[in-house]
Formats: structure tokens, C-alpha cells, sequence
């Protein structure tokens, strides 16, 4: 006789405070975890990059090089390459263990909003203010970026990639998702100002919040709408939506000091999360842990789930 299979267990979200990073960079700009989800980098109002082993709550390294605030950086997928956006309207690609610039990218006409690798990390894909996207070589000398993507009709406010596909958020109300294999671009209008976007792990589907205080869940290929998540405040400022490692739950940052996770298909209020005071700078979701970070003003914390006992506590 055959038992039944048990349960999987119900996906658990971050709800405990593990590290607090007193980055000391003034207002911390955007916090993200590198490929594997064991270090992140810092991006501060004064110019600097920092990267973090945030488990551990220790600054490995300083980078600096931007002559204006760092507004977003990525690291490549073997770790050994940073980049970077900021407000001096470059773009900047760093060398991880000399902390040193390998190239520096101008062509933007205004501040960089974000920027990202792509898998092989031979390209950079950078959004910004000027209301386009640029792709930039990172092995070849040219100075000029090898694509344009000027479709936009205000600001770039956030760029992701998968495999074959850029999708960008912009501050004229589109979602726009750029098919590199077969050359297509769709458009979805959402109709309020963009903030930010992101691929569901299994690549169906597309999130994106916008400044109406609405998250809203995307059919990736038609276009449907098939959720709408509502409750936290995000009017003014260009605040992160993530899913988690499971994509069980949406989370988005909110302009009144708390993170808001919501169930992804019955749309009900799964979490709201006091973090700090004020607004919630940055979001990033681990990529295989339920374990999030989240900037406020001028630190960084760590967040992981009730079970989580972190190492050396007395219980253990």
C-alpha cells in the first residue's frame, strides 16, 4: 500500500530581521543580490559602490568612480564583474577584485535608472532619464553602445533580462518587452507611470508597480492581466516589486516604511512588513531563499523566515 505524498510544505516569506548593514554611504540608493544570492552590492547617495556579504553583516569592498549618486549596479554570473548606473549619466563596468573602472560608457543624456548583464555578461543594457535603453559591448574598445532602443516616450525606470527578451518599465506608462530572436516588440499600457518591472522565475508572466499604488500581474504573451495587488502607497517615488524564490507571492517596497507580499493567484494580502521608517528604498529577493533585502534611508537589512535560526544563536 502506498502512502500518500506529504503536503509540500506551505512557502514561507521573510519576516524576521537576521543583519542590519550600517553602509555608510548616505541614502542608499538600490541593494541587490549578486547571481547566487551570498553577496549583494550597495549603490549610496555619495557616489560609492559597495559590495557585502550581508549573511555575515561585513563590507568586503568599496568602489568608487562615479562623479554623481550610484542609482543601480549588477554583478556578473561568475561574480567577477560589476556594473553600474548613476546620476553622472554613465555607465561604468568594474573589475570585482581590483575595485578598479574597466570601462566607463557615456552616451546617456541623462541620469542611468538601472542597469543589467546579461547572461554571458558580455553586454550591458542600461535605462535611463533620456527615455532610452542602451546595450554596450563589454569586450570590445568601441566607445558608442551596439543598440538604441528609443520606443519610449519619457524615462526608463527599470530594465530586466532573460535569455532572449528586455523588458523595460517607463515613466510613460508602458511595459515594453523586446523579443531579441525574432525582433518583435510588445507593448502593454498599464497607463500610470512605471516603476518597476520584473520576469516571473518561470518566465511566464510579468510584474509590474506603478506609481497608482497598484502591482499588477501581466500574461507575458498576450498581454492579459491577471492580477492586480493593492494596499501599500507608491505615488512619488521609483519603488521596487519582486517575486519570490518560489513565485508563489509578489512583494512590492512602499512609500510608508513597510514591504507588502501578496498571494500571486488569490491576490489577498499575505504580509505587511514594518522596516523601517519612511520610504522603502530598495527591494531585492533572494534567488533561492525565502530571504529578502530591503534599503531605508541609509542601511540595509536582511530579512529571512520565522524558522531561519541564524548561526551561533543559543537554540541551535
Amino acid at each position: 500500500m502506498a502512502f500518500p505524498r506529504p503536503r509540500p510544505a506551505r512557502p514561507e516569506l521573510p519576516r524576521q530581521r537576521v543583519q542590519s548593514l550600517q553602509c555608510g554611504q548616505g541614502a542608499v540608493r538600490a541593494a541587490r543580490f549578486n547571481a547566487d544570492g551570498n553577496y549583494c552590492l550597495t549603490c549610496g547617495s555619495d557616489k560609492t559602490l559597495k559590495l557585502w556579504n550581508p549573511h555575515k553583516g561585513t563590507a568586503l569592498r568599496t568602489y568608487q568612480g562615479h562623479g554623481y549618486e550610484v542609482l543601480d549596479a549588477a554583478g556578473s554570473f561568475d561574480n567577477s564583474q560589476i556594473c553600474s548606473g548613476g546620476a553622472d549619466k554613465a555607465v561604468a563596468l568594474w573589475d570585482v577584485s581590483t575595485g578598479q573602472v574597466v570601462r566607463k560608457y557615456r552616451g546617456h543624456a541623462g541620469k542611468v535608472n538601472c542597469v543589467q548583464f546579461n547572461e554571458e555578461a558580455t553586454v550591458i543594457v542600461s535605462g535611463s532619464i533620456d527615455s532610452t535603453v542602451r546595450c554596450w559591448d563589454c569586450r570590445s574598445r568601441r566607445p558608442d553602445p551596439i543598440q538604441v532602443l528609443d520606443e519610449a516616450k519619457d524615462g526608463i525606470s527599470s530594465v530586466k533580462l532573460s535569455a532572449h527578451e528586455i523588458l523595460t518599465g517607463s515613466v510613460d506608462g508602458r511595459v515594453r518587452r523586446y523579443d531579441l530572436r525574432t525582433g518583435q516588440l510588445c507593448s502593454d499600457y498599464i497607463g500610470s507611470p512605471i516603476t518597476s518591472v520584473c520576469f516571473s522565475k518561470d518566465g511566464q508572466c510579468v510584474l509590474a508597480a506603478s506609481l497608482d499604488s497598484t502591482l499588477r500581474l501581466l500574461d507575458k504573451d498576450t498581454g492579459e492581466l491577471l492580477g492586480e495587488y493593492t494596499g501599500h502607497r507608491s505615488t512619488t517615488y521609483r519603488l521596487d516589486c519582486v517575486l519570490n524564490e518560489l513565485d508563489t507571492h509578489v512583494g512590492c517596497a512602499s512609500e510608508d516604511g513597510h514591504v507588502y507580499f501578496w498571494d500571486l493567484l488569490e491576490g489577498s494580502l499575505a504580509l505587511r512588513l514594518p522596516v523601517g521608517q519612511g520610504v522603502v528604498q530598495s527591494l531585492a529577493f533572494h534567488p533561492g531563499l525565502p530571504c529578502l533585502l530591503v534599503a531605508t534611508q541609509g542601511q540595509v537589512t536582511l530579512w529571512r523566515e520565522d524558522t531561519f535560526q541564524p548561526e551561533g544563536d543559543p537554540d541551535t
